[in-house]
């Protein structure tokens, strides 16, 4: 007979997402109706680390689904395994790893199994607690969808209908002022958001990670649409994308973060670029963390909380050390060791990228391809 957990923690992870929320209501009215106690561990691994902890109730989770964000609060800065704890004379930090004193409030609370929410770095800071002895069952959630293992992940959805709005907005800008617009969008190394947001805008250009571009091209594409009536256009591009020969632009670095590289800055050089090769009078717009906020749609409170669901699941089960996910459009799992510090970038072969270039969309590359 499978004996399941009787008191289990849960956190979320990394950066802030919309359906974080619907995750932490599945998971606790799940657990509560099987007489099992969930401690809420604040701010991801930082609560963790701290031992700030509460026990929830299916009353602290009630009238959240549409909610966004995450009522745990969050961290992309905290690594138990490497975890900052001061700095020396000459400003560089000192890290401890404080994996043994996550242990210690993990058994001062009586955790059994721990729900960890969240993206590529949390599952990698998960997999020491697994090393030891701890269940851990992840939950993936990025707005970038690049989790290795899964083909979608809750917040995507929401990133990319926040962008297509804002992308269907400038295009009457440009139009009017007959200029090209470049919105930056998120993404990180993965053009998930970029590839989904263009496509679903009509954008005439659309730059990811995965294809390095040619300014030249670009420049071709806004002088062609100039001689064909179209006196504006569009370019979407995802904050990690890079010319061909080049390298991603990097906005700042911040050492004590597990992820120290934040890129950004693309879409203010392309605007440059771009006007000083056509003439053509360019401005950018970066969207950043709106990206991130606000209420869920549909889809990803339905994701989310079928992935809560399945997490619940597999603990009642017995399951150990795994990841849920969707494959070929349906729910399973995986190891929770194989997604640690993978990412799941857009193939070449793609059938949307297939079917953008059928289109007439750039990305800025060979023509030819």
């Amino acid at each position: 007979m499978t004996t399941h957990p009787t008191r289990i923690g849960i956190l979320t992870g990394g950066g802030d997402c919309p359906g974080l929320n619907a995750v932490l209501r599945a998971v606790v009215k799940e657990a509560v109706f099987h007489d099992i106690a969930v401690v809420g561990f604040e701010d991801g691994f930082l609560g963790l680390i701290e031992d700030r902890a509460k026990v929830l109730t299916a009353d602290d989770v009630s009238g959240i689904l549409t909610q966004g964000g995450t009522i745990l609060g969050s961290s992309n800065k905290a690594n138990p395994l490497r975890h900052p704890v001061g700095q020396r004379e000459d400003g560089s930090w000192i890290y401890e790893d404080l994996t043994e004193r996550c242990m210690q409030n993990l058994r001062r609370h009586g955790i059994e199994a721990l729900v960890v929410i969240g993206g590529d770095g949390t599952m990698s800071c998960a997999k020491p607690f697994a090393d030891r002895g701890i269940n851990c069952i992840g939950v993936p959630k990025t707005i970038d969808n690049d989790l290795w293992g899964s083909d979608v992940t809750f917040g995507f959805s929401t990133a990319v209908e926040t962008a297509t709005e804002a992308i269907d907005r400038v295009r009457t800008t440009a139009a009017s002022h007959h200029r090209v617009m470049i919105v930056e969008v998120m993404g990180r190394n993965a053009g998930w958001i970029a590839l989904h947001s263009g496509i679903a805008s009509g954008a005439d250009v659309i730059l990811i990670p995965e294809v390095p571009f040619i300014l030249d091209e670009i420049a071709h594409v806004v002088r062609l649409r100039s001689k064909r009536g179209k006196r504006f256009s569009i370019v979407v591009a995802s904050e990690g994308a890079k010319p061909l020969g080049g390298s991603q632009i990097v906005d700042r670095v911040v050492e004590n973060s597990p992820d120290p590289i934040r890129l950004g800055g693309i879409g203010r050089w392309l605007s440059s670029e771009i006007e000083g090769r056509t003439g053509v009078e360019s401005r950018y717009v970066v969207l950043g963390h709106i990206q991130r906020g606000g209420t869920p749609c549909a889809v990803d409170r339905v994701l989310a909380t079928q992935f809560g669901d399945h997490a619940m699941h597999l603990l009642r089960q017995g399951a150990r050390n795994r990841l849920v996910v969707v494959q070929q459009g349906e729910l399973t799992d995986v190891d929770i060791t194989e997604a640690a510090g993978r990412q799941r970038l857009v193939p070449l072969d793609h059938p949307l990228m297939a079917a953008a270039r059928s289109v007439y969309t750039s990305f800025g590359d060979d023509p030819e391809l």
